[in-house]
């Protein structure tokens, strides 16, 4: 599926043509449909306002249905067809992984929005990203269990993707919290019924805690299923569950359940003197307004991110020559996003801190800012 927005006609040739492949279906679709919607969003008001630099974006738009071939597709037309100036897309950490290689030989700036660390370590030159890590996610949840004095964890992966570069990272960061993992299952993120790897982990003498790392509508199925077999022990899920469609997909199943997530879905919870609070405040109001019923997501926040660096890099460079607004993206400072607060450099083109995630908690089926000491 390929969509076209912004500005067309007489002005065509002097667009700033920005190219998107997105999960808007699939099983990243919880990704990728709230994601398109921001970039719509943005181009719309950024085009209704008079463009960047007087110019026109024309935003070019796929759907590579969840699946890293399709991906690798779309990309491909994106850079030799449609002759884009720059790429943003994989919603995920398998559709963005399998671009690479194409986007290094095409010189092309692109920013993934997706979750794993080995999107961006080894840094690539073209190659950014704004959702914080996989890795940061499994530091953030290790710290809490080992404060809540969880010693014995069960952990439960997806076997792609962000759930597996999340589950290794889990496993060698496990050892600088005292942390022993006793039972190592995994699924598919298609799988309709986890409830046999969650029977083991049950049957395992002495777990205390679990932790389900995974994203889309896997984590979903996993939470439905843990609480069919009654697993009664403090479970931890990934980011990549930060959405207000999981909630739905899941009903009271997440009670209790706690996940590290970005600010944006607890966004009026916030302190009034942080200085992520006005950002993430107002671009829930806008998206929520454009999108009703919908609620936004972490997801969501992504699609801003990753356009507003864009535009202010295209800004920096005076035009859309490639080298140069790559060079402006990897000089981003001080820029407040809806996932914190960015500072990238030669060495670092995610530029994150360590304060990105907090920890959140479901209550009453709606995400809660948890006060919890660590």
């Amino acid at each position: 599926m390929m969509c076209v927005g912004g500005g067309q006609g007489a002005r065509a040739a002097e667009d700033i043509r920005i190219g998107a492949f997105l999960s808007v279906t699939g099983v990243m679709s919880l990704m990728g449909d709230p994601e398109k919607r921001t970039l719509d969003m943005l181009v719309e008001k950024i085009n209704a306002e008079g463009g960047v630099l007087g110019r026109k974006i024309q935003l070019i738009t796929y759907d590579d249905g969840s699946e890293p071939e399709k991906a690798t597709t779309f990309v491909k037309r994106l850079i030799d067809n449609d002759k884009v100036d720059i790429i943003i897309g994989g919603s995920g950490t398998p559709t963005s992984m399998a671009v690479l290689g194409l986007i290094e030989r095409a010189e092309m700036p692109y920013i993934s929005l997706g979750g794993g660390v080995s999107i961006v370590e080894p840094v690539r030159k073209w190659v950014f990203k704004v959702p914080p890590t996989d890795r940061m996610a499994a530091d953030r949840v290790l710290a809490e269990m080992k404060s809540r004095g969880l010693t014995k964890m069960a952990i439960l992966s997806e076997n792609v993707g962000f759930g597996k570069s999340g589950h290794d990272h889990t496993v060698a960061l496990a050892p600088k919290y005292g942390i022993e993992i006793v039972a190592d299952e995994v699924y598919s993120p298609k799988d309709p019924d986890v409830t046999a790897p969650l029977a083991k982990i049950r049957s395992t003498p002495g777990v205390q805690t679990l932790f389900v790392f995974g994203s889309g509508n896997g984590p979903a199925v996993v939470t439905k299923n843990i609480r069919q077999l009654n697993l009664n022990i403090p479970v931890y899920q990934s980011p990549g569950v930060a959405s207000r469609e999981f909630l739905r997909l899941v009903g009271n199943a997440a009670d209790g359940m706690r996940l590290a997530a970005g600010a944006l879905i607890v966004a009026e919870q916030l302190p009034a003197n942080d200085p992520q609070r006005p950002v993430v405040v107002n671009f829930k109001r806008m998206f929520e307004e454009r999108n009703k019923p919908m609620d936004v997501s972490t997801l969501a926040g992504h699609g801003w991110d990753s356009l507003m660096i864009v535009t202010e890099a295209i800004k920096r460079a005076g035009g859309t020559d490639k080298a140069k607004v790559r060079d402006e993206i990897e000089k981003t400072r001080n820029f407040i996003g809806t996932a914190g607060m960015v500072n990238m450099s030669p060495t670092d083109h995610l530029g994150l801190g360590d304060d990105a995630y907090h920890m959140i908690e479901v209550r009453n089926g709606d995400w809660v800012l948890s006060n919890r000491p660590l």
